[in-house]
């Protein structure tokens, strides 16, 4: 049996969608690293700025900007305004 060290997350974010009308998207941090956190938020919102949440290319995009921050060690929550079903 192999040990693995599991790292604690850098950072939390909370990325939210606004609605329909432009920004869609805000995405807010609790804790963290600040070069870390911006640098992923420019990463995810140049995904996420232009696409609603029913966009299909935001499936797409969402799977990305999970890597990413799995990559980074960022701890994601999404609100999506779809109540308790997300």
């Amino acid at each position: 049996m192999t040990d693995i060290a599991i790292e604690p997350p850098r950072a939390h974010a909370r990325i939210v969608y606004l609605g329909p009308v432009s920004p869609h998207w805000e995405i807010y941090f609790d804790h963290g690293d600040r070069t870390v956190i911006e640098e992923f938020r420019a990463r995810a919102l140049a995904r996420l700025v232009l696409l609603p949440r029913d966009d299909p290319q935001f499936r797409r995009n969402r799977e990305r900007i999970v890597r990413d921050a799995e990559r980074e060690r960022i701890s994601l929550e999404w609100d999506l305004g779809l109540g308790d079903s997300e």
